[in-house]
């Protein structure tokens, strides 16, 4: 599967594609406190799960900090953001953004997160993160909503993502 970086420049994913229908796989993440944090499978709430390549980059801080606001004003889903930054460096965002309202996770180790959710870029400069992509999982573990933004550069459509999420409780 393919995406583009910096202006139409193509980049391979690598991984498990996922697609609106599949069972969101069950991963384990690294938490800013460095605990082990679960994404994907069944659980009580809704789940959005946005992956970035890295927080410290405008475009990924900008749609961190919008979906942390929507997320409040929603309070229907659990939202895990999930980039290949170092957890102290998300740490240290999540603290200077004021990011309250979402999970802030690593997938640096070993990137597991990344291809089982087949987002993680093979190739170019930005080999080895993660895509910009946005998935809603419903209760029952299903995805709901995948957007995987073509120009990594790009934000996603918050408004298609945050209806998904509603139409999902």
């Amino acid at each position: 599967m393919n995406t583009t970086m910096f202006k139409g420049t193509p980049v391979q994913l690598v991984g498990t594609e996922i697609n609106v229908g599949d069972k969101a796989p069950c991963v384990i993440a690294t938490g800013t406190d460095l605990s082990d944090v679960e994404v994907g499978g069944a659980k009580e709430r809704v789940q959005l799960l946005v992956t970035v390549p890295s927080l410290d980059t405008k475009t990924c801080a900008a749609e961190t900090r919008r979906f942390n606001q929507a997320v409040n004003d929603l309070d229907i889903c659990e939202t895990t953001v999930v980039s290949m930054d170092l957890p102290f460096a998300a740490d240290r965002f999540c603290s200077t953004e004021g990011i309250e309202n979402l999970t802030v996770v690593s997938d640096y180790i070993n990137k597991d997160v990344s291809k089982a959710y087949g987002v993680l870029m093979d190739d170019n400069k930005l080999k080895g993160l993660s895509a910009r992509a946005i998935f809603v999982i419903d209760r029952s573990g299903e995805v709901v909503y995948k957007e995987i933004v073509s120009e990594v550069t790009d934000e996603p459509n918050y408004e298609a993502a945050l209806e998904a999420i509603k139409l999902a409780r």
